[in-house]
């Protein structure tokens, strides 16, 4: 009876381990306000990040688009009305966590560092030194345990 407690106890000990998902996270260090959204197969109510804040959420995968991202503009109400976005998107698949950064509708962040980073090493970085993005594909990937953060102004 107590080797089946034992095996049991460690058997709810290893999954717990297993199932821990990261983060993603944006940071915001820019001398202004920034206003994310959460986007799926739904959309998040804005979060505003005044200088200093930041915004995160655990990693997930969308159960219609697979991917999420969490999409980041300089205007408050930028999502509805074409303004510049950038767009860290995610896809987790498993152990391993899929990131990228993008622009549409201009580069909102021309002149300010932008950096993806995590604090394991093993997870690539993705850096826009003047918040252009450059040439070539920007997609990394990591263990789906670590969490992976957008710094706005670097």
């Amino acid at each position: 009876m107590l080797n089946k407690l034992s095996l049991l106890a460690v058997g709810a000990a290893l999954a717990q381990l297993t199932s821990a998902v990261g983060n993603a996270r944006v940071k915001n260090n820019c001398p202004f306000a920034v206003t994310a959204w959460s986007v799926g197969s739904d959309i998040s109510d804005p979060h505003t990040l005044s200088t200093g804040k930041s915004y995160g959420e655990p990693f997930s995968r969308d159960p219609k688009t697979g991917g999420r991202a969490i999409k980041v503009t300089i205007d408050p109400d930028g999502l509805w009305t074409g303004k510049p976005q950038t767009i860290y998107a995610y896809n987790l698949d498993g152990n391993t966590v899929w990131y990228d950064l993008s622009d549409v509708f201009g580069d909102a962040f021309k002149g300010h560092k932008l950096k993806v980073a995590s604090a394991d090493p093993a997870c690539p970085s993705i850096v826009w030194e003047d918040g252009v993005p450059p040439a070539g594909s920007q997609v990394k990937n990591c263990g789906s345990g670590a969490d992976v953060t957008l710094t706005l102004c670097a």
